[in-house]
């Protein structure tokens, strides 16, 4: 075994010492001065050295005295003054003074300057003395600017790393990365608009000054709220305890895009959360973002009654399968689930208590009622037989809160109400061009709606999607599927598509394999060249593109699809709805469910007569006649105007009338 020496202890807790930070480092510098002014002291005290003059305050002395001998001198006898004076004894500074005038000429450089010497030496010796002081100072001095430079350096670079601690309540936390988070964050500022100071709080493992540049370049203006960066990992807990998760008001977790397989990272986040040493009593509100459905029940098991779940690709697929169908249906979704426009809210309304809900449809003006909840379940579009009891609350589409109200005044043209005439469901054709995951769910949810013998044709230039089409195929009931191989931007191969034999067009991005500008890109010719052969062969047919990013929409906008998804901007939207309201995740579920209520949008021809204006009280209770409920219109002459929202008018003022043409449709909640 070695033998540690006493120097090698000596060195190694000295080294110790000198890694205690600026704190340790400027201590050491403070011993170093005293002992460097200790002996500065010990010295000029021992060899009495000291300026011309003496010492400071003795110099008055010093010049009575000679008056007084001066004086003596001329009084004195002639042999008294030929005789030879008697040596002066020589004086020094005492160790306290000595100690002053060290420890000054250590700090203060130009102390030295004003050193005299005198005759016999003895000064030039104190100047050089206090040159040597002066340079120990001055050495030491930029030691310690160096020291607190570094310190500085040290702590901005701690806090540009984003682990100081929140000390925010009431906030928003987000929980990783992805580009959903840039509309998450706006329209929780657009929320926050009438909160008192509202915080939106990220935790990414993600460098904090990074994520604050992407914010602000994607972000022009976040209003009154305040966007804090952290980095950390979600799932360790001691960076999650840096964002103080448990005074939060809600808590996004976002599937993060760099894991393979990013639902078990969402799923640790959520453990990390409910099952907290440091967690809070009260129930969490989670919302949790989820790409596979087969891990909702882990997740579940996990969070409990704490967490909601989004599945982002299931949204986006059945909202694309129903947009195909009904042009025009992304941009009813699109205002409600924003904060922009019209929202759903929830109200406890006595004056409707033990009215059915079918009474109390044209009960308001200012609102369109979508549904009720009871005992803890929303039912949207129920039995217009349906009875609101004591505590039930009724679910609304309003401006605000505070817009619903009973001030319905049930104004009905009856001779401009249509008679109800069922139709037949007919078998058609669907044509999806391109593919990605999101491809298979839409396949099994248009099987949902279409009638037996209808069929599904996918093109795609990626040969792996032949497999997973034919395996599709096998569990389908009412579709009959076929695969076609090719590039769905090559205009031969779609020229020698008879395209007009198709009732619905779907474009997908090839997200899963190319970059997200890149997929936009080919989705875009692709959109071009179907609109080009359109318009030469005149012949009209529905197309809904999906689009990867926000900002491709307005370029796209030029070859005039019917429709577009956008899929990072519609899961953004859903999670910030269900962040702000838990009990909306439940509406969502089933406005988007083929089995529930659902949002259509039908002939306008089905419901009033288009020879005179009405209002949409006639609406309203033409379509209640159905056992659906409206909501709004759509006019198709705007259907191209952005600034009128594409022709769609959702909660519409009911007195108002309204001149329809035989293409425009009304908005309804219906089952089927």
């Amino acid at each position: 075994m070695r033998k540690i020496t006493f120097w090698q202890r000596l060195r190694y807790h000295f080294d110790n010492s000198l890694s205690g930070g600026t704190a340790s480092l400027i201590g050491w510098l403070a011993v170093i001065t005293l002992a460097m002014v200790l002996l500065a002291t010990t010295i000029l005290v021992a060899m009495r050295w000291q300026p011309a003059g003496g010492e400071p305050e003795e110099t008055a002395q010093i010049e009575e005295v000679q008056k007084n001998e001066s004086a003596t001198d001329e009084s004195a006898k002639p042999e008294e003054k030929s005789a030879e004076p008697k040596a002066e004894e020589k004086k020094g500074f005492s160790f306290i003074e000595g100690f002053w005038q060290s420890l000054m000429r250590s700090m203060d450089a130009g102390t030295v300057a004003g050193d005299a010497a005198e005759d016999n030496g003895s000064g030039w010796a104190f100047r050089l003395w206090g040159l040597a002081v002066t340079f120990g100072g001055i050495f030491i001095l930029s030691s310690l600017i160096g020291i607190l430079t570094s310190g500085l350096e040290g702590k901005l670079e701690e806090l540009r790393k984003g682990k100081s601690f929140v000390v925010e309540e009431n906030h928003t936390l987000i929980l990783g990365w992805s580009p959903r988070i840039f509309r998450v964050i706006s329209e929780l500022c657009v929320a926050n608009e009438n909160a008192s100071k509202p915080r939106v709080v990220i935790l990414a493992d993600k460098d904090k000054i990074e994520m604050e540049d992407e914010i602000r370049g994607k972000i022009e203006d976040t209003g009154r709220t305040k966007v804090v960066c952290r980095s950390g990992s979600p799932i360790d807990l001691d960076d999650l305890e840096i964002v103080n998760p448990h005074a939060t008001k809600s808590i996004i977790i976002l599937s993060p895009e760099e894991f393979s397989d990013p639902d078990s990272q969402v799923i640790k986040m959520i453990l990390a959360i409910t099952n907290n040493p440091n967690r809070r009593p009260e129930p969490y509100h989670i919302v949790a973002e989820l790409r596979d459905a087969k891990n909702i029940n882990v997740a579940k098991m996990v969070g409990k009654d704490e967490v909601e779940l989004v599945l982002p690709s299931e949204l986006v697929s059945r909202i694309t399968v129903q947009t195909s169908r009904q042009t025009g249906l992304s941009v009813v979704y699109k205002e409600l689930l924003d904060f922009g426009g019209d929202e759903i809210y929830f109200k406890n309304e006595a004056g409707v208590v033990g009215k059915t809900y079918g009474e109390i449809l044209s009960k308001f003006e200012d609102s369109a009622l979508i549904g009720i909840r009871s005992n803890g379940l929303t039912k949207l579009n129920p039995p217009m037989k349906t009875v609101i009891k004591t505590g039930d609350s009724i679910v609304s589409i309003a401006a605000d809160d505070d817009r619903i109200r009973l001030n319905g005044s049930s104004s009905v043209n009856e001779s401009a109400i249509v008679l109800y005439k069922p139709e037949r469901a007919q078998t058609e054709r669907n044509l999806i061009l391109g593919w990605n995951h999101k491809g298979e769910i839409i396949a099994r949810e248009m099987d949902n709606y279409v009638a037996e013998g209808s069929e599904l044709t996918v093109v795609s230039e990626l040969e792996g999607t032949q497999t997973v089409v034919e395996q599709i195929a096998t569990e389908l009931k009412n579709l009959k599927v076929s695969f076609q191989l090719g590039d769905t931007t090559d205009r031969k191969l779609l020229d020698s598509m008879e395209l007009t034999s198709y009732q619905h067009i779907i474009l997908l991005c090839y997200g899963d394999d190319m970059e997200i500008q890149e997929a936009d890109s080919k989705t875009l010719m692709t959109l071009l060249h179907l609109r080009d052969i359109e318009a030469k062969k005149g012949e009209a047919y529905s197309v809904v593109s999906e689009m990867l990013d926000v900002k491709n929409r307005a370029l796209a906008e030029v070859a005039k699809a019917d429709d577009f998804i956008v899929s990072d901007e519609l899961a953004g939207l859903l999670l910030t709805q269900v962040a702000e309201n838990k009990q909306l995740g439940k509406v969502f579920d089933d406005l988007f469910d083929a089995d529930g209520a659902e949002i259509y949008l039908k002939p306008v021809t089905d419901y009033v007569s288009t020879n005179s204006s009405v209002n949409f009280y006639t609406i309203l209770e033409s379509a209640k006649r159905r056992n659906e409920t409206a909501i709004g219109y759509r006019i198709l002459a705007a259907a191209n105007d952005a600034e009128k929202g594409y022709g769609v008018r959702v909660n519409p003022p009911k007195s108002q009338n309204i001149s329809f043409s035989i293409d425009d449709k009304v908005i309804v909640l219906a089952e089927s």
